[in-house]
């Protein structure tokens, strides 16, 4: 595998997660794995050996030299190590939040390490590739390793984590990828004047996943597509969806550290008490026990649906009930959630923050989990609160509609305030129904989203590309 991130070693988001557990669930199933990633200077390696010094990689005429370090597994993580490129404050971005403008050239030169990986320390017969950032590898091994009997019968597999985030770049950067002239065109990297290195990775791969059944649906339409739903309708006889699997280790209320009582579908008195600890830590009124409570954990952006509960926050602070909000990101939502809470303190309170062990106390401590997404490629959160029998009000898109359904929780479909509104009335009134309710409850508590599962499907399609 081929990847910018993943957990524990850098994290910005949820490609992380899925590259810290896939691969060990891989070799759970007897499939021998190897990882490989960009060495930024936040990342720790404790423990690893190295492999190359100053290992010469060559783009456009420019020389870099690259170290690998090693941290044996199974799975291996290898990190390619070039302090030119990869030791900065930043990930993608400096501290200012400006993108570095030679990313395309950091991330081609990572493409061409994790083949010459490929090359001399680990023999695969797939690499798979996650998001635009490892999107060059399939292009650089078609047009550059054509007869290269070392890739013979070497099949690529690429995931796409979020269309949004396409990897482009000014057209006149094509020059310093190392590509001959003919692959600027419509057909292979360009894109309306510019270079999308995932769209060259959706051109070039034998297959592409997304994380989710409904979301590799929906990237087919001009709605969802972000302009390439044409070429990805053109390539859906080797499109699938595979639903990203969760940590169970990390988020079980049987177990979790952070939790102020443990809880099982067999006993759910604990929860009662993770509820008063919840309330108790927001500043909320004791009346807040005998509402239901809605938590939010999230990014505040756009894509997330945050318009949808401003256009009914007055409608909402009609209801019974008591909403609890944890997140950072546009401005705007901040304001919002800080101004709802000022206004109405006995029925919201926001906490403007990341706070890992805060999101583990609204899973256990809320009744109702809320994510109103525009778009959701897969969703994380709905699949931890099915485990913790908060009861998820989603809109139905990507993953949230393939994790959720009317024995489970609430969907709405049409994207839109009203009907927002309408699926947490009709969560609110179920709540008044206990039995109905625990019966929602142990339904989605007793639901298996493991990485096991997921990484079956991979095994799966690997074997099918391998013959």
């Amino acid at each position: 595998m081929a990847a910018s991130e993943a957990a524990p070693f850098v994290k910005t988001g949820g490609l992380a997660d899925v590259l810290g557990a896939l691969p060990a669930a891989l070799d759970g199933l007897g499939e021998e794995v190897a990882v490989v990633l960009p060495l930024y200077r936040s990342t720790s390696l404790r423990g690893a050996r190295v492999a190359w010094r100053s290992h010469p990689v060559w783009l456009s005429g420019t020389q870099y030299l690259v170290d690998l370090h090693v941290l044996d597994g199974p799975p291996t993580y290898y990190f390619v190590g070039c302090p030119p490129l990869f030791d900065r404050d930043g990930i993608y971005t400096d501290p200012g939040g400006e993108e570095y403008d030679d990313n395309h050239i950091r991330f081609a030169v990572f493409a061409r390490v994790a083949l010459h990986v490929a090359r001399y320390e680990f023999r695969p017969r797939v690499i798979h590739c996650h998001d635009w950032q490892a999107g060059l590898l399939p292009v650089y091994l078609h047009e550059l390793f054509p007869t290269d009997p070392t890739f013979l019968n070497v099949r690529t597999v690429f995931t796409i984590h979020n269309l949004g985030y396409q990897g482009l770049f000014p057209g006149a950067a094509f020059g310093q990828l190392g590509l001959d002239g003919s692959l600027w065109s419509p057909g292979r990297l360009e894109y309306h004047g510019k270079i999308s290195l995932l769209k060259g990775a959706i051109v070039y791969s034998d297959a592409i996943t997304t994380v989710s059944r409904k979301y590799a649906e929906e990237i087919q339409t001009a709605e969802y597509g972000f302009g390439m739903d044409g070429l990805l309708r053109s390539r859906s006889h080797v499109l699938t969806g595979i639903m990203n699997g969760v940590d169970y280790s990390e988020w079980n209320p049987e177990t979790d550290p952070h939790i102020a009582a443990n809880y099982s579908v067999e006993d759910l008195s604990g929860k009662r008490i993770c509820k008063r600890d919840l309330i108790t830590e927001f500043g909320l009124p004791d009346e807040a026990m005998e509402r239901p409570l809605i938590g939010i954990v999230s990014r505040f952006a756009y894509q997330k649906g945050f318009d949808l509960i401003e256009a009914i926050a007055e409608d909402l602070a009609n209801e019974r009930m008591t909403m609890v909000t944890l997140g950072t990101g546009d401005a705007r939502f901040e304001r919002m959630f800080r101004n709802l809470a000022a206004a109405h303190p006995e029925k919201f309170a926001v906490r403007v923050a990341y706070d890992n062990v805060l999101a583990h106390k609204i899973e256990a401590g809320a009744d109702i989990f809320l994510m109103p997404s525009r778009y959701e490629p897969c969703g994380l959160n709905q699949i931890y609160s099915l485990r913790y029998g908060t009861v998820p009000v989603v809109r139905a898109t990507g993953g949230l509609d393939d994790t959720i359904d009317e024995s489970t929780g609430f969907k709405f479909w049409e994207y839109s305030g009203r009907e927002l509104l309408g699926a947490i009335r009709a969560a609110l009134a179920a709540y008044q129904d206990r039995s109905r309710w625990e019966s929602l409850m142990c339904n989605g508590m007793s639901k298996d989203y493991s990485w096991n599962v997921s990484a079956g499907q991979y095994a799966a399609l690997y074997r099918r590309l391998a013959g």
